[in-house]
């Protein structure tokens, strides 16, 4: 099951022929095929319009090796900030260590085969396998990374992924380095290097969070002390800055749903309604997603719903879609589809203007009633 042949290491995504964006505009002509195609155009408006754009992962995309699409789309300038799981980011430093994940024969889908594979030490992502070993090692990794002293603070994911971010993209390089192969460094390592946030929505929920709750365990003053609230404050920042530059817009590409779309769709709510300021919501909205919203399963809900809180500019209702399709199959061709028609653009650092913009919300913050109300 774990043969060499079957290894996942795809390649980066690092440039795409321009034949893949003509198929999509011309045969992607209805249903389905035709809101992806919209997903193609639109996500390629938000890209040329100047829009800071946030990108939002569900789902096990990184044991897929789909981190070889999403890096060279931060490298181009193509996403400003992210909201994740943890496991996506977990999973994906499996890569940067060299350690080996395998793609699946059909049979293990079934689940026939799960007994079989516990006892010989397999773990099974639906058809993506790997020895146990490979946790195991990421685990040590993560933990001693984590016991360094500039973890032992008061901190948000933003600050705690770009940390980390700095050991993972070392270790990609001395993994190339020791094997002579080329690899793309992991979201994390990319993040750090382009001063990119990640956030993570329940950064308790992933193998990253177990890490630092057992340095917690052992010893209650090492090891980071995650706080949410900065990063609810610090994404927000991020959007109302995008809000108030020159160009003034903000898009999101969401990817799944679950907490990392909620995260990065309630910026705006906690602007408007929380903290009081006077704004209208993001100005572009593309999600790719098998769920539906009549069960309650279309977590975060619709466009249209979306603007009866706050979260989407009612009148740019017009520049959101959403396509029902699997996020494997849709985010390579959406790369692809963009890296062919769009030029990179500059990256923003957003990470290392922080401060700055956690400035601006401030005092944009003390100008409202609810300031006023609550603080006098």
């Amino acid at each position: 099951m774990l043969h060499e042949k079957r290894r996942l290491q795809p390649p980066p995504m690092d440039t795409a022929p321009e034949a893949i964006a003509n198929l999509i505009d011309t045969y992607f002509n209805a249903y389905n095929a035709a809101r992806l195609r919209e997903s193609c155009q639109l996500f390629a408006r938000m890209i040329d319009s100047g829009a800071t754009i946030g990108v939002s992962l569900s789902g096990a995309l990184t044991p897929a090796g789909l981190s070889s699409v999403l890096t060279p789309l931060m490298n181009n300038g193509f996403i400003d900030y992210i909201s994740s799981t943890g496991a996506n980011l977990y999973h994906d430093l499996h890569f940067d260590l060299g350690l080996p994940l395998y793609r699946g024969t059909p049979d293990v889908v079934t689940g026939a085969v799960d007994v079989k594979l516990r006892e010989d030490g397999i773990i099974r992502v639906y058809d993506v396998l790997f020895p146990a070993d490979v946790l195991y090692k990421t685990d040590e990794w993560v933990y001693r990374v984590m016991m360094a002293p500039e973890f032992g603070k008061r901190m948000g994911t933003g600050e705690l992924h770009h940390k980390i971010g700095k050991y993972a993209l070392e270790t990609s390089r001395q993994t190339q380095k020791s094997t002579g192969k080329k690899l793309q460094p992991s979201i994390l390592a990319t993040a750090h290097e382009l001063d990119l946030p990640i956030y993570s929505p329940s950064p308790g929920d992933s193998t990253i969070g177990l890490n630092f709750s057992a340095i917690y365990t052992a010893q209650a003053d090492r090891g980071p002390h995650v706080d949410p609230a900065i990063d609810v404050a610090e994404m927000s920042a991020i959007v109302l800055d995008a809000k108030r530059a020159d160009d003034g817009l903000s898009g999101v590409l969401i990817l799944g749903g679950g907490a990392p779309k909620n995260f990065l769709l309630q910026t705006e709510p906690q602007l408007q309604e929380i903290l009081g300021v006077a704004e209208k919501g993001h100005d572009f909205f593309v999600q790719i997603t098998d769920a539906r919203p009549d069960t309650g399963g279309l977590s975060g809900a619709t466009p249209a719903e979306a603007v009866s809180w706050g979260k989407i500019d009612p009148e740019k209702l017009p520049d959101t879609v959403v396509a029902y399709v699997d996020s494997t199959i849709a985010l390579p061709l959406m790369a692809a589809y963009v890296q062919a028609r769009c030029k990179p653009r500059k990256p923003r650092r957003l990470f290392a203007r922080v401060p700055q913009m956690m400035e601006k919300l401030r005092a944009e913050y003390k100008t409202t009633d609810l300031y006023k109300k609550y603080w006098g």
